[in-house]
């Protein structure tokens, strides 16, 4: 009769539903925080996203001003030019704006010292020249160096073309260090020499077109290297996602 008095089923039970309870109760905050987990993740995913987006949008942009400058300048130099000097003895390259300026305008024959009409030749066409570069921000920014270079024909040794072609390009450039017009700081800031000789020129006849003194841009280049890396893993990711 003592055995079964110290057998109490009630208490078993609500021992057990306890437990239950408690367990249940567990599971409940183990999927509260994984639902909290989840969640974070993917607004901290979205916010990567945003940034990654926003990223691109400004690598193209970057890419869309470079190419509008490349396409537009060259064409706003050479409108100018016909303007203010009516484009004699000036050839300008529409696709790099490259100015070509014959070397009978500047010097005379085999010589590096400045002709009188050479000086007045610049003193119109140097502002003009300057204008366009820093009309608009854009071109500023994407001009790194004015490079103006010197060129001769094939005729003679090339150590001497060598030299009469750096000799003319920085005559051309000391006599830019002495006009005044707006902005002269920051293009002579812009400004590279160069002596080319006759690496460029006919090396069958002797041209004379091969004679000149060229005004070259060089470009900033946006660095799209790590856009185009990360590009690179994308599509690979897209391709292991396929197969």
């Amino acid at each position: 009769m003592k055995q079964f008095e110290q057998f109490n089923p009630d208490f078993d039970l609500e021992d057990e539903q306890e437990q239950e309870s408690n367990i249940w109760l567990s599971i409940s905050d183990l999927m509260s925080g994984l639902l909290l987990f989840f969640a974070l993740l993917f607004i901290a995913t979205q916010a990567q996203l945003q940034q990654r987006t926003e990223e691109l949008q400004q690598k193209t942009e970057e890419l869309r001003k470079y190419q509008e400058a490349m396409k537009n300048l060259p064409l706003m130099i050479l409108t100018e030019i016909q303007k203010g000097l009516g484009g004699n003895s000036i050839d300008v390259d529409t696709e790099t704006g490259d100015v070509s300026l014959d070397d009978k305008i500047l010097f005379d024959e085999g010589q590096s010292q400045l002709k009188p009409e050479g000086k007045a030749f610049l003193n119109q066409f140097i502002p003009l020249y300057s204008e366009v570069i820093f009309s608009k921000p854009e071109f500023e920014q994407e001009i790194v160096r004015v490079i103006i270079e010197g060129h001769t024909s094939s005729h003679g040794p090339a150590e001497y073309n060598r030299s009469l072609s750096l000799a003319r390009a920085l005559a051309v450039t000391d006599y830019i260090f002495q006009l005044d017009f707006p902005d002269k700081d920051r293009f002579e800031q812009k400004i590279l020499i160069s002596g080319r000789g006759e690496i460029d020129a006919n090396q069958q006849i002797d041209d004379p077109k091969d004679r000149k003194v060229v005004f070259r841009f060089q470009l900033h280049r946006p660095d799209l290297s790590q856009f185009l890396v990360e590009r690179e893993e994308e599509i690979q990711q897209e391709i292991n996602q396929e197969n």
